[in-house]
């Protein structure tokens, strides 16, 4: 990463939003988006409304926008799926230039994009202003089932240890004058995907008995307790009130 320092998906900073508990920021997110999401779809000024909050976040946030756009384009394949349904799916149809496209597919593609982006970019700014270890800390502060608490852990911590691993094989391959250029050569790359799925479960198989002798009992002690005042609590929960007050707003218009 070329700015700060940690794991690759946390901007390293010293923002209000960088600052604030990761349980409380967890707590907003999940409040933020399910606002977004019970938000009737032809509310579009709630969703407008939605993206200038967003976005008032992350210019808090100090977070460059490349940044936040790179990550966000894990979206492109909804994106996609988006466009398609006013193409595939049923009902009247509408003139939309040379094309005629099915009414509830461009609603249905217009919620999909304004609800999966919306989504998207609040996890987005919550990964990049929290440290994945802090983030662990807040699950299970929340009192999320430690199964999930500890394979939340375990991923953050071996990430980067499985793609330095798939890296290695990819210089292999490279070496010997591989080189995926068509269809003919996705049996090799399927056999690299094979080949990683045992290196990293043998290597889980190690490195779990490695802590059972060490006295693992099914749960990682934290050095502190996250801790939030009321301060922090009302920061945190600004941005998930004023959604919470959009999307009232818009049930109530929507039943006027």
């Amino acid at each position: 990463m070329g700015a700060g320092h940690g794991h690759f998906l946390h901007f390293h900073g010293h923002s209000a939003l960088h600052r604030l508990p990761a349980h409380a920021k967890l707590v907003a997110l999940l409040i933020f988006v399910t606002c977004v999401v019970v938000t009737p779809r032809t509310q579009v000024w709630a969703f407008a409304a939605y993206a200038v909050l967003l976005l008032l976040a992350m210019a808090a946030s100090r977070v460059p926008t490349a940044y936040l756009g790179r990550r966000m384009l894990i979206e492109i394949p909804f994106v996609v799926f988006a466009l398609l349904m006013p193409l595939i799916a049923t009902g009247p149809r509408v003139d939309v230039g040379p094309l005629r496209l099915s009414e509830a597919g461009l609603w249905g593609a217009w919620a999909l994009l304004a609800k999966g982006t919306l989504g998207v970019g609040a996890s987005v700014l919550l990964g990049s202003t929290t440290e994945p270890r802090d983030l662990v800390r807040a699950l299970d502060k929340l009192h999320l089932p430690q199964p999930l608490v500890q394979i939340a852990s375990f991923m953050f911590r071996y990430l980067e240890v499985v793609l330095a691993e798939l890296q290695r094989m990819k210089v292999a391959r490279e070496s010997r004058g591989f080189h995926a250029r068509s269809v003919k050569q996705w049996p090799v790359l399927a056999a690299t995907v094979g080949a990683l799925f045992i290196r990293s479960y043998e290597r889980g198989e190690r490195v779990h008995l490695a802590m059972l002798s060490r006295g693992y009992a099914g749960r990682l002690p934290f050095a502190a307790e996250l801790a939030a005042s009321r301060v922090e609590w009302a920061r945190a929960l600004a941005l998930p009130g004023a959604a919470l007050v959009v999307a009232l707003a818009a049930w109530v218009r929507m039943g006027a």
